[in-house]
């Protein structure tokens, strides 16, 4: 008799999204697709709101991400609410990021909406809906000079 592999889905692959958050991780593409698509409809003007392919992505957002980790720190995931839908590969997700600006110590907070497929273990499409208010003003107060460990 052999073991059978439990293929993870979208829930469980949103959860280890949520765990790798709250490591303030930087690491990130385990969980994606090799033809992944993420989409951001709200992402800034001027900003890329499309990507196809997880190489074309984690060039775009290791970086950014990088740079994110450096002037904030996630200490929560809260509020979430997934809403499962009649496509067993499809989730939607209600959350909220929540943590410490590290240049002012402020605690800030926004509010996400996401939409996930998963396919053979991996996320295929990712869309994710942005408070980008809360995050513009988040960004701004963490363009403020790091302060230097003692």
């Amino acid at each position: 008799m052999t073991e059978s592999t439990v293929v993870p889905g979208p829930i469980e692959i949103f959860e280890r999204m949520r765990q790798q958050w709250l490591r303030n991780s930087v690491d990130f593409g385990e969980d994606l697709a090799e033809d992944v698509v993420i989409e951001m409809p709200f992402a800034p003007p001027g900003s890329t709101r499309h990507y196809e392919g997880r190489e074309k992505f984690l060039t775009f957002a290791t970086p950014e991400r990088a740079a994110f980790v450096q002037r904030f720190t996630i200490e929560e995931v809260r509020s979430v609410t997934i809403h499962e839908t009649t496509d067993p590969e499809v989730i939607v997700v209600e959350y909220e990021l929540a943590g410490t600006i590290n240049a002012t110590g402020r605690h800030a907070a926004s509010p996400f909406i996401a939409v996930l497929r998963a396919r053979d273990g991996k996320a295929v499409h990712w869309r994710e809906y942005q408070n980008l208010p809360a995050i513009a003003a988040a960004m701004a107060e963490a363009q403020a000079p790091i302060p230097e460990e003692e």
